[in-house]
């Protein structure tokens, strides 16, 4: 008897492209969906065919932003309000969109808070509550997610990580968020590895200054030194995420799995 080979079968893989990153009949959950990022990648994603389930906690807008996405995509488009935080509304979150849509092909666990503080000058509290909502939520979403996957034989999940996870932003302090992140992007890379055994992919996305409401509200100054420290002198337009997210949610980045794509005008770089 000869040697068995532990090689895995390869996937179908289209010639096309643009087949390549069509997402019909997908059904993707984009958590924090009525947030800035998460509403600009749902969109995109919703081009390409993906039907939607927007997470949100708060907005009072998402039902507004899926009328919109169901108009202008002709996709099926849900909302859910789920604290990520929380591990069994996430799971019944999940649960709740599988037996809406009949299935799950992406977790982008996108819903995170910014920390204001360094830290020794943040309140415990504070920083409980971040690290509860960027960490422990997006290993909840993942955690979730991921037995669905298992059972399933496939599945794919996308992290909002940030270039805060591999650089201490300056002049703001934001230790908190910083380790968060860090954390995300390693147990994005723990997953991938984890999870390939049963046919999952996972990877994560570290955007630098986005042109969104929460970075709107910072000084004028601050953001000046932002712009000075970023090689391309300027934040991001949200619009300016969708192309990786479409590639990772996709059959395009099929063999692609473990990674992080640092999307920040150069900040890193220097």
């Amino acid at each position: 008897m000869g040697p068995v080979s532990i090689r895995n079968p390869d996937p179908p893989v289209k010639d096309s492209v643009f087949d390549m990153f069509r997402l019909d009949g997908k059904t993707i959950i984009v958590t924090g969906g009525s947030g800035g990022i998460g509403y600009e990648v749902a969109r995109g994603l919703a081009e390409a065919g993906a039907n939607l389930a927007l997470w949100y906690n708060s907005s009072n807008k998402t039902d507004e932003f899926a009328a919109t996405i169901r108009k202008d995509f002709k996709v099926k488009v849900e909302t859910y309000k789920v604290a990520v935080e929380n591990y069994t509304e996430v799971a019944n979150g999940v649960a709740q969109v599988v037996a809406d849509f009949g299935g799950l092909d992406v977790m982008i666990a996108n819903a995170g808070i910014p920390s204001k503080a360094g830290g020794l000058d943040s309140e415990l509290e504070d920083w409980n509550r971040v690290r509860a909502v960027d960490f422990d939520g997006a290993y909840h979403c993942a955690r979730a997610a991921g037995f669905v996957f298992k059972k399933q034989g496939y599945g794919n999940c996308v992290f909002t990580a940030s270039m805060s996870g591999h650089a201490v932003n300056v002049p703001q302090e934001q230790s908190c968020y910083n380790a968060c992140k860090a954390g995300v992007i390693h147990l994005s890379k723990s997953l991938a590895v984890e999870w390939a055994k049963f046919g999952a992919r996972c990877n994560s996305v570290s955007p630098g200054y986005i042109n969104t409401a929460i970075s709107g509200a910072c000084p004028f100054e601050m953001k000046e030194a932002w712009f000075n420290l970023t090689p391309m002198k300027r934040d991001a337009d949200p619009r300016e995420l969708k192309g990786i997210y479409l590639y990772l949610c996709s059959d395009a980045s099929s063999y692609t799995t473990g990674a992080d794509f640092i999307v920040d005008g150069g900040y890193t770089c220097r």
